[in-house]
């Protein structure tokens, strides 16, 4: 009965899977995933998936198993037309699922068909996996070595003159068994950090900074799926730069100018700090309207190309379209997408443009 019902429930999570994949735009698009987003889980509603379950009809009344039926007939009563006043029957539902960060990561990897991370980097964090390295007398039966054991009881039985050659039946006793040990061996993990920036002078409205958010989670997402260890840094800038929590980095607002080379300088001072590259998986993505002090371009391009490439996995910039921006920085960052392969540009007009941005920044396998 065990092994039904969880042959049952894994159907019933491919089912899941399969909904959450084909609406993956909307959800992506709607942000719905992220608002419902807890430690490890993330709660995702499905309007159009009711969990198996039996309904009972009203004793004495008419139906499959009390009298006459008609194919397809439900057991219990039906909603009936809707009236004037409050109903007392059951309406549709929603169905929230919950699936793993890892689970996401998959459905999104499938979906757009992106290939795995290759971590580069080794950082001193020692985790732990078991290893055989010996023998011992006791131990469960799923690890018990046969050809020792065998060998154990024939020379037992050898010795005790019990073999016999022209029957050769072997049949170890307890104290012939042998298993396998183990211990942990200590292993170093690759691990990895992001750095996200984001332009919070007053070109930048609030459902650019939600476009980011969203772009951000699926980020982490698939970055995370990928090491056993991830940090975040977040940095803000208008014409100057700040390193934030998350919370302030969503929900702060300047009136100030743009120079984007601040965040770039601040960037790459964290990296140098904290995360040195021959140890970290170093991932940097930009957002920004495109709107910048003219002067400051030049100096942009010279921190990325001189400083911060040659450091990083990817540097991924995103430009969200702004009522108020103008747009121009995109084209300078787009050139270094020629010289170096570890740079991706991406427009996000709207967030109709978020799951293909996404896939822009991911498809790389860096």
């Amino acid at each position: 009965m065990g092994q039904k019902i969880e042959r049952d429930h894994q159907r019933f999570k491919k089912l899941v899977r399969g909904k959450v994949k084909s609406n993956l735009s909307k959800y992506i698009s709607r942000g719905e995933m992220i608002g419902k987003k807890g430690k490890d889980l993330v709660s995702i509603p499905l309007p159009q998936i009711d969990a198996p379950q039996f309904r009972y009809g009203q004793k004495g009344s008419a139906g499959v198993g009390q009298g006459p039926g008609q194919p397809g007939q439900p057991l219990g009563p039906g909603q009936g037309e809707p009236g004037p006043g409050a109903g007392d029957q059951p309406g549709g539902h929603i169905l929230e699922v919950e699936l793993t960060m890892e689970e996401m990561a998959a459905i999104l990897g499938e979906e757009l068909a992106l290939p795995r991370i290759e971590p580069r980097g080794k950082k001193n964090i020692i985790t732990t996996r078991d290893k055989y390295t010996g023998i011992r007398q006791t131990g469960p039966e799923s690890l018990r070595h046969f050809k020792r054991t065998f060998k154990k009881a024939l020379r037992r039985q050898i010795a005790s003159n019990t073999y016999d050659p022209i029957d050769p039946i072997v049949v170890p006793i307890r104290s012939d068994k042998q298993y396998r040990s183990w211990k942990d061996v200590q292993l170093p993990q690759s691990v990895a950090v992001i750095i996200y920036m984001m332009d919070v002078s007053g070109s930048m409205t609030d459902e650019q900074k939600e476009i980011v958010r969203i772009e951000a989670f699926w980020i982490d997402a698939w970055i995370k799926a990928h090491y056993k260890g991830v940090e975040t840094a977040y940095i803000i800038h208008d014409a100057a730069a700040q390193e934030v929590d998350e919370h302030t980095f969503y929900h702060t607002r300047e009136s100030g100018g743009t120079k984007i080379s601040s965040a770039y300088m601040l960037a790459d001072k964290i990296i140098s700090a904290r995360y040195p590259p021959d140890a970290w998986n170093i991932y940097a993505f930009h957002f920004s309207d495109g709107d910048n002090w003219g002067d400051d371009t030049p100096r942009c391009i010279e921190l990325l190309r001189d400083k911060m490439l040659p450091k990083l996995n990817l540097f991924g910039y995103g430009q969200v379209e702004s009522p108020y921006g103008s747009g121009e920085f995109y084209e300078y960052v787009h050139e270094l997408v020629g010289e170096r392969e570890n740079v991706v540009c991406s427009k996000i007009p709207d967030r109709e443009a978020i799951l293909g941005s996404i896939k822009e920044f991911l498809s790389t396998g860096r």
